[in-house]
C-alpha cells in the first residue's frame, strides 16, 4: 500500500511547518518539534485524509485538518511548553499554513492512494443532486404560425 509513502510526505510537510513556526517564534527543542510533528501527522492522517476526505471531498477535509492541527498544537504546546509562551497564536499561524498544504496534498492522496472506503464515496457522490436544463417545446399553434411565416418570406 502507499500508506506509508503518503505519511512520510505529509509528515515532511507538517513537520518542515511545526519546525519553522515553533523553531523562529517559539524557541522550542528540536525533539518536542519532532514529537509535535509526530502526533499531528498520525492525528490529521487517521482523521482527515482516511475518515473525512473520501466521505465529504477536498474542501470539509480541509477545514477538518486547520481545526484538527490547531487544537493539536495548542494541546500539544502547552504539554511542552511554559504557560506563559505565546502557544495560541503560533498554533493559529501553523495550522492556517497546514490547512494550504493540506489542501493540495489532498489531490496527492485522491489520485494515488487507495481508499479503502471507494463505496462510500462513489455512493456520496450518486446522491449529489443534478439539474438537467432543456428548452421547452412550443405548442402546435407556435409551430403552425412560425412555419406560415417562413413560407411567407420565401
Amino acid at each position: 500500500m502507499n500508506h506509508f509513502k503518503t505519511i512520510g510526505i505529509k509528515f515532511l510537510i507538517i513537520g518542515t511547518i511545526v519546525f519553522s513556526m515553533f523553531g523562529i517564534f517559539g524557541g522550542a527543542s528540536l525533539t518536542d518539534m519532532f514529537i509535535i510533528s509526530l502526533l499531528v501527522t498520525a492525528v490529521a492522517y487517521v482523521v482527515g485524509d482516511l475518515f473525512i476526505l473520501p466521505r465529504f471531498g477536498n474542501l470539509f477535509a480541509t477545514i477538518a485538518d486547520f481545526g484538527l492541527a490547531f487544537l493539536s498544537l495548542w494541546i500539544l504546546g502547552l504539554l511542552f511548553f511554559a504557560p506563559e509562551f505565546g502557544i495560541v497564536p503560533t498554533a493559529l499561524f501553523t495550522a492556517f499554513f497546514i490547512a494550504c498544504t493540506e489542501a493540495v496534498f489532498h489531490i496527492y492522496v485522491n489520485n494515488q492512494t487507495p481508499h479503502d472506503h471507494d463505496e462510500i464515496y462513489l455512493e456520496n457522490r450518486r446522491m449529489n443532486a443534478q439539474t438537467e436544463f432543456a428548452e421547452e417545446n412550443p405548442d402546435k399553434d407556435y409551430i403552425k404560425r412560425h412555419h406560415n411565416t417562413n413560407k411567407n418570406k420565401e
